[in-house]
């Protein structure tokens, strides 16, 4: 475990994970800020070492959410089912030998619980959903041996860009005003099927000079340093999209799906994006 916190550029978790004792844990490096998990900050955190890292850990303190125990005082607990190495982890924590930086994920096999854990407000905290896991299942490394199950809802955006042609787009970049008056990116969705690139293609018109995005490059993904081929559109068609609940500064985390074009709605209906945004 300090091995692996250190290069995440995580030395404050390698510090705790040093005082552990022989404990191998599975579980998520995340960074708590402003009320919920902030994945941008965490891959910036990711991206630096030495100095920097020490200096990012400062302003930014990073935690583990621990989902799972798979060694303890070199009793290698893999062959045990999920049920029994549960409840050997939530001793750690009720012992007080796990604390922060630690924190036990929590779990139930409450049917109605669990469809609270999938409401959207969870996921405007940073919580992408739930993963399923049975009672009786072992660890086996490199195998995935659970599911996962995210919560969705639907939104609407402005198509600013599109990547492919104009006349058939494969895929959208969608934006919302901010409240100073600038077209943010919010999303950009899967490929579109035939029909509704059909339908885009012929509503869609290119983008004049003054285009909000004109001269902005973006990525091809979170992390990537590949730059994306967007062709600019006018900010005039509304679209409705379905997407997970994993959304950073106002950006959908994950691709999202097309639904419709609204031609009910013109863009100033759309809801405008907090103070909190930031990037283009």
């Amino acid at each position: 475990m300090p091995r692996s916190a250190q290069a995440a550029g995580a030395p404050d978790i390698a510090r705790a994970a040093a005082g552990l004792g022989e404990l191998v844990l599975d579980g998520e490096l995340v960074v708590p800020h402003q009320g919920r998990l902030n994945f941008p900050l965490l891959q910036q955190r990711a991206r630096h070492t030495g100095r920097g890292a020490e200096e990012m850990a400062a302003q930014f303190p990073a935690a583990v959410v621990v989902f799972d125990l798979l060694e303890a005082d070199g009793r290698v607990l893999l062959d045990q089912p999920y049920v029994e190495r549960r409840a050997l982890l939530e001793e750690l924590f009720d012992r007080g030998e796990l604390g922060p930086p630690w924190s036990l994920c929590p779990a139930t096999d409450d049917p109605a619980i669990a469809a609270q854990w999938l409401t959207p407000d969870w996921g405007h905290v940073g919580i992408e959903g739930l993963c399923l896991k049975s009672r009786t299942s072992l660890y086996r490394p490199g195998v995935r041996g659970w599911g996962k199950l995210r919560s969705f809802e639907s939104a609407e955006g402005i198509v600013a860009g599109v990547t492919g042609s104009l006349a058939s787009p494969s895929t959208l970049l969608i934006g919302r005003y901010d409240a100073t008056g600038h077209l943010r990116l919010i999303a950009r969705t899967t490929p579109l099927p035939r029909a509704a690139a059909r339908q885009l293609g012929a509503l869609l018109r290119p983008a004049g000079s003054g285009h909000p995005w004109e001269g902005v490059r973006f990525s091809s993904g979170w992390g990537s340093r590949a730059a994306l081929d967007v062709r600019p559109v006018e900010p005039e068609t509304v679209v409705e999209f379905r997407a997970d609940t994993a959304i950073d500064a106002g950006r959908y985390r994950h691709p999202v799906r097309h639904l419709r074009v609204r031609i009910d709605l013109r863009p100033v209906d759309v809801q405008v994006l907090g103070a909190e945004h930031v990037g283009p």
